[in-house]
């Protein structure tokens, strides 16, 4: 019923249990509390997963998970707090508000431990009798439960619209096919047309025309696999009354036998890939007998497990304004056959057909749902001013129930992120990498195994993409990085119903976002009050995107404020000493963006009161940063550390290598020793965790003898960036102490910017830098790959390779494929010298290796 507490649960659970597992000597303290608190988290996600599938209006369920989700909040607020002392045990300051031999931390924080097992104990004793009887409900369900298995929907080809280049391109596969089986995918969001495009193709006359047998079967979310088959042959003409299960696969193959087919799989969400194979198996396999089959899915996933290649998967897109209309005034104006007589109305009318973001399924259902209502101007007005109550007022709404199959389809970890998503308005451009760090701070997404919770997180992130509920905007060509999405607007519109539900925000008429005190997450934007922030107490993220002068004094006291981000802000004027003021009494603040402050000139001392600080963020090239006081160095929790372009930032401060967590750092400046006060590039080889350094290198850089080395000592350094751009003067002396670097043993992508000299840096070769996957060179003076034919090793294991701004490059592409034969992507512009390149080199050029 409630995923999102169940995830919450599994989180805490894991954060207890890491906390008990390292022995944080202050969570030992506490170590009864938290071991009943692990037992009775287990007990109370079992009971979630009891009423996952219960009617959502149970009075007696939705209280309890209200006081759960309740419970488990206050729980991380007191295990927060633990840890964060406990990182400091060595420190003789006081934080947290206690002096660390205080004995009424101790007290305090043992009494709010106790005080919620006992409620947790309480809740589970209410439920006893409430579980018994949800138990002998749910014991009799089966687990594989068949949905429908039909033959072809009715389809009416009158009603499709732009549908055309569809057809069309999936045509030219079938016709164009050279394998004996062609695999097809149409893949895309609930209500996108995906099975009507599909349907068009079935009653295409060509595709008849093409096929000996065809076959249509609605998979649906939960089926059968022996009933599939049994309907497949129910298609075929074969009575299956007393055929046995174990012979239906031979019974299809001897039907389809010298015979061409074309099987569609409509909306089919998970398969057992063993069961696909066999079924696949017993198709015609014979030259000159070729079949087809076609899935649609909302998993692009779900696609490649059937056999699917990206090169075959077809991703319809929304429809365009044009089309729109059109399908709009089939339904909405069907009395007077798709015709509006009053401008008035079709002026207004065209802005509410709009709104449906081209989504055929909901441009169709709002239409035929105005139809009565829609030839009144003042009716259209109201409709156009309502359309966001419109949309989500109930959930029997075709839109929204289709979309809902999409949410509720998803794991826990999957729904709390996408979740998130609410708070941003319509049509907003979202950056992956703030939304990321959003998840990472509030600790949505934890680090697992060898991966880091940012990599996890944009995995997160992929899957939700894959699933089609939320769009890419931009994306790296290499491997599909996500740099920035969007939510089609009927997503954003279930999302809010979902989070409204939960209580995590609340929304007026027109989906804007209001402060309550149950707020969870809050998205500021100018012409809000501040004044109702006060009462929000429970709030754990809030972002701006407010370009208006800002009060922060005046938004309270947020204890439970996990994540705070201005990133989408633009701030120019500003009382910084009233913001860090307030940002100080942040005590668990996990994520801090202030890129958005343009006039933040100075970080000061007061933020060592942010222990818990794990992500701070200030990179911004039109910031007028100019100092970072040396406290920065004392918050042992940053993993994320990022004041990249700030060009008036003379230095990062000495200390750094006391940040034993850091995974992430960019804007570090490499510069003479003789600065004291500067960190120097040999406190780098203390930062064994880090994942991702972005360096930049100038006139004033100085690397000593007993640097040279300090980039081999990073074990797990993954990304690598060098920014030559302010080495002006002394240019070659800097770049020959760069040669003199011992690269990362396990680099995987190198960036290298603004390098004026005819070669890379000497350790760019193919022996040392055995794993690397990626290599980015913009604007310099290059002339040539430096690469020692007589090493053994010479050959590259790089897959993609991005020239930019490369005016003396002079390379033949038959000497890249001879050097980097494994690479599959090239990006190319404004590198006039190449020859031979699959692709433009003046302007940007894209080329991909055709996979065989």
């Amino acid at each position: 019923m409630d995923p999102l507490i169940s995830a919450m649960a599994q989180t805490l659970t894991q954060s207890l249990s890491k906390a008990l597992r390292n022995e944080a000597q202050i969570a030992l303290n506490f170590r009864g509390q938290f071991e009943q608190m692990s037992k009775k988290l287990d007990l109370m996600k079992a009971f979630v997963s009891f009423t996952e599938n219960c009617t959502s209006n149970n009075e007696v369920v939705r209280k309890a998970l209200t006081k759960l989700r309740e419970m488990i909040l206050e729980a991380d607020n007191v295990l927060t707090d633990c840890l964060v002392r406990a990182e400091y045990r060595v420190e003789e300051y006081r934080c947290f508000g206690y002096s660390l031999h205080d004995p009424f931390f101790f007290y305090h924080n043992g009494k709010k431990l106790k005080h919620i097992n006992s409620k947790m104990e309480q809740l589970m004793r209410g439920l006893r009798p409430y579980l018994r009887v949800q138990d002998t409900s749910h014991s009799s369900s089966g687990s594989h439960q068949f949905s429908r298995v039909l033959v072809s929907q009715d389809f009416n080809p009158s009603v499709t619209i732009g549908l055309d280049d569809d057809l069309m391109k999936i045509k030219g596969w079938i016709f164009n096919a050279n394998e004996v089986v062609e695999y097809i995918a149409i893949v895309g969001m609930g209500g996108l047309g995906k099975t009507t495009i599909a349907q068009k193709l079935f009653h295409d006359n060509e595709v008849l025309g093409r096929f000996d047998k065809m076959i249509w079967v609605c998979v649906s979310r939960a089926f059968s696999e022996e009933q599939v088959l049994r309907s497949m042959l129910q298609r075929l003409g074969k009575d299956v009354n007393g055929v046995d299960g174990s012979q239906l696969l031979s019974e299809i193959q001897q039907v389809l036998a010298d015979k061409t087919c074309l099987i569609v799989m409509d909306d089919v969400w998970q398969i057992n890939v063993e069961w696909w194979t066999n079924l696949c198996s017993v198709l015609p396999n014979r030259e000159g007998k070729k079949s087809c089959i076609v899935i649609t899915t909302r998993n692009e996933g779900v696609a490649s497990d059937m056999g699917v290649e990206s090169s075959r998967t077809h991703k319809p897109n929304t429809l365009n304004d044009h089309d729109s209309w059109c399908l709009f005034s089939k339904f909405a104006f069907s009395s007077s056959k798709g015709v509006c007589s009053d401008n008035e109305v079709e002026k207004l009318s065209k802005e509410i057909a709009k709104k449906c973001g081209g989504l055929p399924l909901a441009i169709k259902t709002i239409g035929a749902l105005l139809a009565p209502r829609i030839g009144f101007r003042s009716e259209c007005r109201q409709i156009l001013e309502t359309f966001h109550e419109l949309t989500t007022e109930g959930r029997n709404s075709s839109v929204m129930a289709s979309l809902q199959l999409s949410y509720d389809d998803l794991p826990p970890h999957l729904k709390q992120c996408l979740i998130c998503f609410c708070i941003y308005p319509e049509d907003f451009q979202i950056r992956a990498e703030q939304l990321i760090h959003w998840w990472m701070g509030e600790g949505l997404v934890q680090g697992k195994g060898s991966k880091s919770a940012a990599e996890i997180g944009y995995e997160y992130l992929s899957e939700l993409i894959k699933r089609c509920l939320i769009e890419v905007v931009h994306q790296r060509g290499f491997d599909g990085r996500v740099y920035d999405c969007k939510m089609h607007d009927m997503v954003r519109e279930l999302i809010i119903t979902n989070a409204e539900e939960k209580d995590l925000c609340s929304f007026d008429e027109q989906g804007r976002q209001r402060a309550t005190p149950d707020s969870r997450w809050m998205g500021f934007v100018d012409g809000m009050n501040t004044e109702s922030l006060k009462n929000t107490s429970k709030l754990r993220a809030m972002l701006f995107r407010s370009s208006s002068e800002t009060e922060f004094k005046n938004f309270g006291l947020l204890q439970s404020l996990r994540v705070l981000d201005v990133s989408n802000s633009e701030l120019k004027e500003i009382n910084i000493d009233d913001l860090f003021d307030w940002i100080s009494s942040l005590k668990r603040l996990a994520c801090l963006n202030l890129s958005g402050i343009q006039g933040l000139e100075m970080v000061p001392r007061s933020i060592r009161k942010l222990r818990n600080l794990q992500l701070f963020v200030l990179t911004n090239s039109r910031s007028r940063l100019k100092y970072l006081h040396p406290y920065i160095t004392t918050l042992k929790k940053l993993i994320v550390l990022d004041v990249g372009f700030c060009p008036n930032l003379e230095y990062l401060p000495c200390g750094l290598g006391k940040l034993s967590h850091l995974q992430e750092l960019s804007g570090f400046k490499v510069l003479s020793s003789s600065k004291n006060e500067s960190a120097q590039l040999l406190e780098l080889k203390e930062l064994t965790q880090l994942r991702v350094l972005r360096i930049s290198i100038s006139d004033e850089t100085e690397i000593s003898e007993n640097e040279m080395d300090c980039l081999s000592q990073m074990p797990k350094l993954k990304v690598l960036s060098i920014d030559a751009e302010n080495c002006k003067s002394k240019i070659k002396h800097v770049l020959e102490m760069v040669d003199k670097l011992t690269p990362p043993p396990g680099l995987q992508e190198l960036y290298l910017r603004n390098f004026h000299r005819e070669t890379l840096p000497n350790w760019v070769n193919p022996k040392q830098l055995s794993r690397l996957e990626y290599l980015c060179v913009e604007n310099g003076d290059l002339e040539h790959f430096n690469v020692d034919t007589q090493i053994a090793d010479s050959i590259w294991n790089i897959e993609g390779l991005c020239l930019k701004f490369l005016m003396r490059l002079d390379v033949d592409w038959e000497e890249i494929v001879k050097d980097m034969p494994r690479l599959r992507y090239l990006e190319v512009s404004r590198c006039y010298k190449l020859k031979g390149f699959p692709c433009s080199v003046k302007d940007p050029g894209v080329w991909r290796k055709v996979q065989a």
